[in-house]
């Protein structure tokens, strides 16, 4: 069984697992609103092989038929879409020292958190 996001206006609004003779039946709606996604596929990379549309789809996700790839919604707006993996990344590389952070879009920097 497959995976398929049903896509409104570029922005997927349901995913569901079918066949695709049950998306081809339209009981869902038009069989072209729907295009197939891969859970196992993020950052335009699969574990098992070649990776299908870039990302998961979720809802509220992009899809952009152009490049025929799902990306998530765009986190912040200091953040931009890297075009080879599908995923938003900050304008600051977080810190890898092992302390905890998260993103302050007001300063554009990574702030230390205590958990």
């Amino acid at each position: 069984m497959a995976h398929y996001a049903k896509i409104e206006n570029r922005i997927v609004t349901q995913v569901i697992a079918a066949e695709q003779n049950f998306i081809d039946s339209g009981y869902v709606g038009e069989p072209t609103d729907w295009v197939q996604t891969s859970y196992n596929t993020y950052g335009n990379q699969h574990p098992e092989g070649r990776p299908l549309r870039g990302n998961y789809a979720g809802i509220g996700y992009t899809y952009n038929a152009t490049n025929d790839v799902f990306y998530a919604p765009q986190p912040y707006p200091s953040w931009t879409l890297n075009n080879t993996t599908w995923l938003w990344e900050a304008p600051v590389t977080m810190p890898t020292n092992g302390k905890n952070y998260k993103w302050n879009e007001s300063i554009t920097n990574w702030e230390e958190v205590t958990l």
